[in-house]
């Protein structure tokens, strides 16, 4: 029998990105306090909790995997979150203008027949232009990226803020891995193709 999927994310981002690999799936939202813990680095941070997502959806039938993700973005070895405001969105692009950013994305699939998690954590990293107060305040007012981690949406004008994109899979900048996902769900023996 073949093991339903189950995206514990309320994410569009990442509903969208899972589409892309034209498996049918649910998506419930995880229950998940997204606290850091004390001095908990990013890796950790981002791999607890994405396992903690995928394990929190309370499903005890088997023949279920069921996929948790969560990101954080690190500028000048600070996480940052999501800005809320034109003025926090301002703000973190002007701190980013001329540096490396590094998103840190934590995957974790959740196998409810074995009760086993198998949960990476992938790196990418984002070089930003040298921008002005004008530009940023530009695209800002444009793109109203005040719910994506970073301030910026890459899929969309954000593009325009990059010097370049270093990582292995483009889809881990929006917030799921597919590369590294078709991989681990073929190894529950999910295939893709």
């Amino acid at each position: 029998m073949q093991s339903k999927l189950i995206l514990a994310s309320t994410s569009p981002f990442r509903k969208e990105i899972l589409s892309k690999i034209q498996l049918d799936f649910d998506a419930i939202s995880p229950v998940c306090d997204e606290t850091p813990l004390k001095n908990e680095s990013p890796i950790n941070l981002v791999t607890r909790l994405a396992e903690t997502k995928a394990n929190s959806c309370g499903i005890e039938d088997p023949n279920y995997l069921i996929i948790g993700s969560d990101q954080v973005c690190v500028i000048n070895e600070k996480i940052v979150g999501k800005p809320l405001t034109r003025e926090k969105a301002v703000q973190q692009l002007e701190e980013a203008s001329g540096h490396k950013i590094t998103f840190y994305t934590g995957l974790s699939v959740f196998n409810t027949t074995t009760k086993q998690a198998d949960t990476i954590c992938e790196e990418f990293n984002v070089y930003f232009r040298q921008l002005t107060r004008k530009q940023i305040e530009n695209y800002v007012d444009k793109e109203e990226p005040f719910y994506c981690a970073g301030s910026f949406k890459c899929e969309g004008l954000g593009i325009a803020l990059f010097e370049k994109l270093e990582g292995k899979d483009p889809n881990t900048l929006i917030g799921l891995p597919l590369i590294s996902l078709i991989d681990m769900l073929e190894k529950q023996g999910l295939n893709v193709l």
